[in-house]
């Protein structure tokens, strides 16, 4: 190992105050692209005739091709770079987020977000994959709550912006929903190109670093890769398609997705049939309370994960939490009783999320991450179509929501049960090695 004359946390604060806050912004970006749909499904879904659930195939079709893309995606990012990949997945989804704000039918939309989930394909598993090229396993979980914080956020302003757009804004003839597409895809197609000058791909490049801190900082991610790889002498990245674990966080993974959006997307139609006196706008500024409270556990469950170096209960209990609330979401008609069991339910959501990834950091090295991370991500992420599709579905045929909430609470405790069944010593041992 390489002796260093610096903090190593300075360093890691340091390297997390330059890459994730850009990263965490263009995520907001992908985040607000993938799900201002359902701010868009108040005016849209009449405009166009969309049923419940034809609303629910539409929102979880993008993770359909999402799947698909993901693995070559993230392949084709490890050989040539974050930089130039993530600039063109930007520019690419951005471009189909302006073309649905000029779609005339439901097959229209349905196509258009098929192609927006193949354009955005590799980013999110992409940057958890960037992430392993900076910041040894130790400092994972706060690294990734940062970058989740960006989901919350996202989510935070996409209630506010979309349904003001909605509601002031009718240019050229065009409804608010439309001018909602257009004026929220241009961002990705103007920070891909910001994006192909300001990110460094890896730490050797770095300018804003010493030449003692990239020695250090390159030694000790060797260090763990070659730990890593004594615990699971595979360099063939292709295997990962038959690992037990890969599959097994995978399905832990798709639990936690399925309530994300399934909770997430249908979350402004909730609200309004809540409350049937409150505007587009009001909704968008009341959506923003659960994803305050998201940031917040996110933030502590992470912090917390990282000092202690437990990682299944801190990742499992949240989830679990979440399908408690879910389920008392449907015992109550009163608007802020309802919010705040949503708020319990988002906390618990976000909560997970941002450890979760820690968990395949510990096995996977980084020739096998590639791979590794895009099958969870891209196989976790077809809970996206299973989740909001499910409560459409379920609405149509019984003109309620209530089941769709017990299914989302289903697949959240056995999303918890699930992560508690990976081995304690899975969970902790390689870690504390790289301490």
């Amino acid at each position: 190992m390489v002796a260093k004359t610096f903090s190593e946390e300075k360093l890691m604060n340091r390297l997390r105050m330059r890459i994730v806050p850009y990263v965490m912004f263009l995520y907001i970006i992908a985040m607000l692209d993938r799900v201002n749909i359902g701010f868009a499904a108040l005016e849209m879904n009449k405009a166009l005739g969309i049923s419940a659930s034809i609303f629910g195939l539409l929102a979880g079709i993008f993770f359909i091709t999402y799947f698909f893309f993901e693995v070559p995606s993230n392949v084709i990012l490890h050989k040539v770079g974050a930089r130039r990949w993530i600039a063109r997945i930007l520019i690419s989804w951005g471009i189909v987020t302006v073309l649905i704000g000029f779609a005339q039918s439901a097959t229209h939309v349905g196509i258009l977000r098929a192609l927006l989930g193949a354009a955005e394909a590799g980013f999110y598993p992409g940057i958890i994959l960037y992430f392993t090229f900076w910041f040894p396993a130790k400092h994972m979980a706060k690294t990734v709550s940062l970058l989740m914080c960006g989901m919350a956020l996202a989510n935070l302003i996409v209630g506010p912006i979309s349904t003001l757009i909605l509601d002031n804004i009718a240019w050229l003839n065009m409804a608010g929903w439309r001018w909602l597409f257009i004026m929220e895809g241009i961002p990705a197609i103007v920070f891909g190109v910001v994006t192909w000058f300001v990110m460094t791909d890896r730490p050797e490049q770095a300018k804003f670093l010493t030449q003692e801190e990239k020695d250090w900082l390159t030694a000790e991610l060797k260090h763990e890769h070659e730990a890593k790889l004594a615990k699971m002498p595979t360099t063939n990245k292709w295997a990962m398609f038959s690992n037990f674990r890969v599959w097994h966080l995978s399905f832990c993974y798709l639990c936690y997705v399925c309530a994300l959006y399934g909770l997430g997307l249908w979350l402004p139609q909730l609200l309004r049939a809540l409350s049937k006196v409150i505007s587009n706008t009001q909704i968008g500024l009341i959506t923003m309370i659960p994803y305050a409270c998201g940031i917040i556990a996110m933030t502590l469950v992470a912090k917390r994960s990282d000092k202690t170096l437990e990682r299944r209960y801190h990742v499992a209990i949240p989830l679990a939490i979440s399908a408690v609330s879910l389920v008392a979401v449907t015992m109550t008609t009163d608007l802020w009783l309802s919010l705040t069991f949503i708020c319990i339910a988002t906390a618990g959501i976000y909560a997970f999320v941002g450890t979760f990834w820690t968990l395949p950091n510990i096995f996977l090295s980084e020739g096998t991450a590639a791979v590794g991370i895009a099958i969870i991500n891209s196989v976790g992420n077809l809970g996206g179509f299973c989740g909001p599709f499910a409560v459409g579905f379920i609405k149509d045929a019984t003109g309620s929501t209530t089941g769709g909430m017990y299914f989302l609470a289903f697949f959240s405790l056995l999303g918890a049960f699930a992560v508690l069944a990976i081995p304690a010593k899975h969970a902790v041992t390689h870690i504390k090695k790289a301490v």
